[in-house]
């Protein structure tokens, strides 16, 4: 009888772990930069990655921006690359905008 039992509660809490695992939330990926390559959104919607050189860095600088840290990329439903800064994670750090929200 205690056998059973023991087999009984395993299997009810294997039945519960799938649950459990897709109630968490995915964790953030690491979007990882490199200085010495740059990165493009095209203009057929496509992106791209080129290795940069150093003897036309001044050129590069030129007309660019710095991104505001605390900005937040992402493609809209209609392909367009969209960003935003402002707030994106709630009080608890978890993504105000994901899955679940």
């Amino acid at each position: 009888m205690k056998t059973s039992m023991c087999g009984l509660m395993a299997a009810a809490l294997l039945s519960l772990t799938p649950a459990a695992a897709l109630a968490e939330p995915e964790p953030a990926m690491s979007w990882e930069l490199s200085p010495d390559i740059a990165y493009v959104y095209g203009n057929d919607g496509k992106t791209l990655s080129y290795r940069l050189g150093t003897n036309n860095a001044k050129d590069l600088l030129k007309g660019a921006k710095r991104v505001p840290k605390g900005t937040l990329f992402f493609l809209g439903t209609n392909g367009q690359l969209y960003m935003r800064t402002g707030p994106y994670l709630e009080a608890d750090g978890s993504f105000k905008f994901g899955s679940g929200s």
